[in-house]
């Protein structure tokens, strides 16, 4: 189990994939379109405000720091469309073996169950072929759309980090929650010793019953 750069994940119209140099256009104009979408969600920097790096940028830092394997950021593709990021930052080794995820979505791809699947093929490709641990999530109370989404994805509630990350201009409570792999194992027994695609076939099996999207 090792980390492998770059990396695609599928699961039919869905591909989760490094961002491009040909994605500039579509990236620069989806932000633009989203900015007060995701404005109360986006991290800032505390001495210097909600500074976005240019496109150019942003790529360069992420492909480095995926080539070293502390960061796995994908672009989350919707029917070929750029739709939303997802990142598994920062990535830790050794005796914790564990990952903080993070994601953003389109406006106009919002309550289509996107979110949730793309995350799912995260936290299987992070247990299963990466071989860590535990995933954890943050998110800010008052941001029930994220919530529905880890209680779709069976993370744990793990309780509350006071002034834990600098947001939309002033530090902010997160909650926090999250999933080890002896989770995903036990609650599979078709996945024994091994997580494989427990996390997003749990998902699908929950929406087939479940037809609320989040």
């Amino acid at each position: 189990m090792v980390h492998t750069w770059p990396v695609t994940l599928r699961d039919r119209e869905l591909v989760l994939r490094p961002l491009q140099r040909r994605d500039r256009s579509a990236f620069e104009a989806l932000r633009r379109r989203n900015d007060a979408w995701l404005r109360p969600w986006d991290a800032t920097d505390p001495e210097n405000g909600r500074v976005r790096p240019p496109f150019a940028t942003l790529r360069r830092w992420s492909e480095r720091q995926a080539k070293e394997g502390t960061s796995l950021p994908l672009a989350i593709v919707v029917d070929g469309r750029l739709g939303g990021q997802i990142t598994a930052s920062p990535i830790l080794y050794g005796p914790q073996r564990s990952a903080v995820l993070g994601y953003w979505i389109d406006q106009r791809l919002a309550g289509r169950g996107i979110v949730p699947r793309a995350a799912a093929l995260m936290i299987d490709h992070l247990f299963a072929e990466m071989g860590l641990h535990r995933v954890e999530v943050t998110v800010r109370p008052e941001n029930t759309a994220s919530i529905r989404v880890v209680q779709k994805l069976g993370l744990r509630p793990e309780g509350l980090r006071r002034s834990a990350i600098h947001v939309d201009g002033a530090w902010r409570d997160h909650l926090v929650f999250a999933l080890t792999v002896e989770e995903v194992v036990a609650g599979h027994p078709g996945h024994p010793g091994h997580p494989g695609r427990g996390v997003l076939d749990r998902l699908l099996t929950q929406n087939s019953s479940d037809t609320r999207p989040a």
